[in-house]
């Protein structure tokens, strides 16, 4: 009898460490039943897709669940094609913060960077 061997499959999504502990920081004042944050791409922008971070309550079928050390990462179902490969960080800066994404499938972007094409 051959003996089955379970892999666990890397995330679809890499966190690097501001992120992860923006993320603790999300969760650490997140509103009452907010179980996670969520990463989707709405179609929006001038480039057509873009990245949209917010609190959810309830998990998803299909979505993609990453555990971080300060809380859990959704990635929405559909949208995982589009970030496989992806690293998601945090920048901070004088003028501006927000996550940036090292997205391997963006085919291109706008010029203001806050959407993306595949």
């Amino acid at each position: 009898m051959t003996e089955t061997k379970i892999r666990t499959r890397p995330a679809a999504v890499t966190l690097t460490a501001n992120a992860e502990a923006r993320v603790a920081a999300l969760m650490a004042a997140a509103p009452d039943g907010a179980i996670g944050v969520k990463l989707s791409t709405p179609r929006r922008g001038c480039s057509g897709l873009a990245y949209s971070v917010d609190y959810i309550t309830d998990e998803v079928k299909f979505d993609e669940k990453i555990e971080t050390p300060g809380g859990v990462l959704y990635i929405d179902g559909g949208s995982v094609l589009y970030l496989i490969g992806s690293v998601m960080d945090w920048v901070e800066d004088d003028f501006a913060a927000g996550f940036v994404f090292e997205n391997p499938n963006a085919k291109g972007a706008c010029g203001c960077g806050e959407s993306f094409t595949v």
